[in-house]
């Protein structure tokens, strides 16, 4: 069901995707439902029950409130699994029966406002009162002015970081403009709010009674409040009046516009004295700003929100940030947006530490913030709960054994063991590849000291329970230390991100001067050349509308951020093999700023290996090497630097997610030596050579004997 849920494309444009739809779209989807009666039977079946409403949902925030007893307007229920009461009519006629509905939304960044507030507190002993912060203050307006908006309220988003340091706002007031201005219709009237602002003689009023309540706005239209004292002061509404111009120009009423259009402009002649002409002019104004129009006290609210936002942040800097990711935990992808910028600011995200980390993430210091134990997955509240309560009982845990003899019951689990060890938590105490390949000894004797523990007896030359200090000593295995590669790997996997380094940066050396970090190419101007590399972080497929061809979405990220790469059909059809998940690219393309949002049109992406390294290098410093010839000297090389082969022996049918699975586990060790499958076909075996290259280590093998069996995977110096 999952599989097949996944290749049905995502509505667009307001127009809802449909089983019947996704078939005609999604050639993958339609040739699975032709080939596969399993597949057929599904969507068939589903198609009867789709559109039907499957449950009766409440609204986040929606509050009805009357005069009366509810019950007299609308009948009651109590909600699906709980307590709260709610209505049996919908939103729409439940106000249509008398009652006012409202809506009360719950804001993020007031928790982590609050949350900011309490670090602060408890940090640095610092009273801060967000509701009598001084609104002049200079590094707050210099943060703004640099674009370091990230994680603010209403401020953060390429486009609106443009206009910021364009602006380089002095006071609230322009905040609120900005806050006002960056919506559909309005944006466009920012680069002269900017102008203006920059250049007082630039500003001028079309009537010179609306500079009374235009100076603040520089002679522009920001607010609805504008429209409203306008129709009264030139076109001579009254406040009746104008209240029903500002619904009519809201909800875009054609009929009721044109009647306001009609009213307004004789009111602007005979009241307010101005030219048919001037009078049409000012309405060319208010139309366009009329649908997306904030009205000031909205305006007002965002505003003070955002600059508490970016007063905390830049006053308190790691403290904000702290409260901004622990708020943000269940977004990885913000969570790791953050971390880049908490580089840019000097800050160090360090992974997780049980003798460190609270909960959530932890301040250490003005330079350092710590990943908290919530962050890891597969590790409980429980287990984190258990850790944290031990830790603030009997102090650090200074080794394994004090660990495993201190936290107990269900905290101390093989699958939170693991995450612990793979995350980087227990680093002070041992190397992770060397906890998680004595795991069995650890749980071993965590069970012992409990069981003793429990009955109440000891042996005669056994330490005392509590005394940690002198506890018998775990006798460990040796292995070899965990590699970079498998560092990045779990830190990927359990964090969400690459904490210990990234998987580009070593790269990003190799190809120094060559290629433009992600960052820096992020500044870049329409249709700009460039040429970057990165780790590929996600990939999203799906059919163009008027062709039904296939091209990608792209997420690429290199150690300075992360882009959208779109590679569109005519790329994709040369060159779609090389975009995968946790691939090496080098991608070369075009800069596009659509609707202020930096994106690279690909024209190629070029992936990193052992073998093409060298050619690519030599190929971007514009020494003669065709694509042909780094094809042809891939292969060359590829034998020359074989070491010997990996046999691995299977039988002639695997479920197909093994064989997913076998392919990962193969391309996370790479390495020198060929790989030979032995296929079994009966009596026969069937060699079949691969395209990857192995390093066939103790632990890499161990991870394919997983998927083979014991005794299936062989090493040899020749050939299999």
């Amino acid at each position: 069901c999952d599989e097949i849920s996944k290749m049905i494309p995502f509505g667009a444009q307001g127009f809802p995707m449909t089983i019947e739809r996704a078939l005609k779209e999604a050639p993958d989807l339609k040739a699975r439902y032709d080939g596969d009666p399993g597949v057929k039977r599904l969507l068939d079946l589903a198609r009867q029950v789709e559109g039907n409403a499957r449950h009766c949902s409440v609204h986040a925030a929606g509050v009805v409130i009357s005069d009366k007893p509810l019950i007299e307007y609308t009948p009651l229920q109590r909600e699906s699994g709980g307590e709260n009461v709610i209505t049996q009519y919908e939103m729409n006629a439940v106000e249509a029966a008398g009652v006012l509905k409202m809506d009360f939304l719950g804001l993020r960044n007031l928790s982590i406002l609050g949350n900011v507030i309490d670090v602060v507190k408890r940090t640095k002993g610092a009273e801060i009162d967000l509701y009598h912060m001084p609104l002049d203050d200079k590094k707050t307006f210099e943060l703004l002015a640099a674009g370091k908006t990230m994680g603010l309220f209403q401020l953060n988003g390429d486009g609106m970081t443009k206009y910021l340091k364009e602006l380089k706002p002095t006071n609230i007031f322009d905040i609120m403009a900005m806050v006002a201005l960056y919506r559909p219709g309005p944006i466009e009237i920012i680069p002269d709010f900017i102008r203006r602002k920059h250049n007082p003689g630039t500003v001028t009023y079309m009537d010179p009674r609306m500079k009374e309540y235009l100076q603040d706005s520089y002679g522009l239209f920001v607010y609805q409040e504008d429209l409203l004292l306008t129709s009264i002061n030139i076109a001579g509404y009254d406040w009746g009046e104008a209240d029903k111009f500002r619904k009519a120009v809201g909800k875009k009423i054609p009929e009721e516009m044109a009647k306001q259009e009609e009213k307004f402009k004789k009111g602007a002649v005979a009241h307010g004295g101005l030219t048919m002409a001037k009078a049409d002019a000012m309405w060319k104004l208010i139309e366009p700003f009329a649908a997306y129009g904030f009205n000031k006290g909205h305006a007002a609210s965002y505003a003070v929100v955002a600059y508490q936002t970016a007063y905390m942040k830049a006053n308190f800097p790691a403290e904000y940030m702290t409260s901004l990711m622990t708020a943000e935990s269940g977004d990885l992808e913000t969570v790791a947006e953050a971390v880049t910028e908490c580089k840019h600011m000097g800050i160090v995200v360090l992974p997780p530490d049980i003798n460190e980390s609270r909960a959530d993430f932890t301040y250490i210091d003005d330079a350092h913030v710590r990943f908290g134990l919530n962050a890891i997955k597969n590790l409980g509240e429980d287990t984190v709960a258990a850790v944290i309560a031990e830790r603030k009982a009997g102090g650090t845990f200074r080794s394994l054994e004090d660990f495993a003899g201190r936290v107990g019951g269900k905290a101390f689990n093989k699958k939170s063991l693991e995450a612990l060890a793979k995350s980087g938590a227990m680093e002070t105490l041992a190397e992770r590849n060397r906890i998680l390949d004595n795991l069995d000894l650890l749980l071993a004797y965590n069970k012992n000291l409990l069981k003793e523990k429990s009955s109440g007896q000891s042996n005669l030359f056994a330490v005392p329970a509590g005394d940690a200090a002198n506890r018998s000593a775990l006798s460990l295995r040796s292995v070899p230390p965990a590699t970079l590669r498998d560092i990045l790997a779990w830190e990927k996997e359990l964090l969400g991100l690459y904490v210990t380094a990234h998987p580009f940066a070593e790269l990003a050396k190799e190809f120094e001067g060559l290629l433009t970090p992600i960052a820096k190419a992020l500044e870049s101007a329409e249709r700009t050349a460039v040429r970057i590399g990165g780790t590929v972080v996600r990939v999203k497929k799906i059919f163009t509308k008027k062709s039904n061809e296939p091209m990608l979405f792209v997420g690429l990220e290199d150690a300075s951020g992360k882009v959208e790469i779109l590679v569109f059909p005519s790329v994709f059809k040369d060159n779609g093999a090389v975009w995968n998940e946790g691939a090496n690219l080098v991608v070369t393309g075009k800069m596009s700023r659509k609707d202020d949002e930096p994106k690279i049109l690909a024209d190629r992406g070029w992936p990193l290996t052992e073998e093409t390294i060298p050619m690519y290098k030599a190929h971007f410093r514009g020494e003669k090497v065709s694509l042909e010839d780094i094809v042809r000297r891939r292969s060359d090389v590829r034998s020359q630097m074989s070491d010997g082969e990996v046999c691995i022996e299977l039988p002639s049918k695997l479920p197909k997610e093994t064989i997913e699975a076998l392919k990962e586990t193969l391309a996370k060790y790479p390495g020198r030596s060929n790989v030979v499958l032995r296929v079994r076909n009966d009596a026969d075996l069937q060699r079949v050579e691969t395209s990857f290259l192995f390093d066939p280590r103790p632990d890499a093998v161990r991870a394919i004997e997983k998927y083979v069996g014991f005794g299936n995977v062989k090493v040899v110096s020749g050939v299999c």
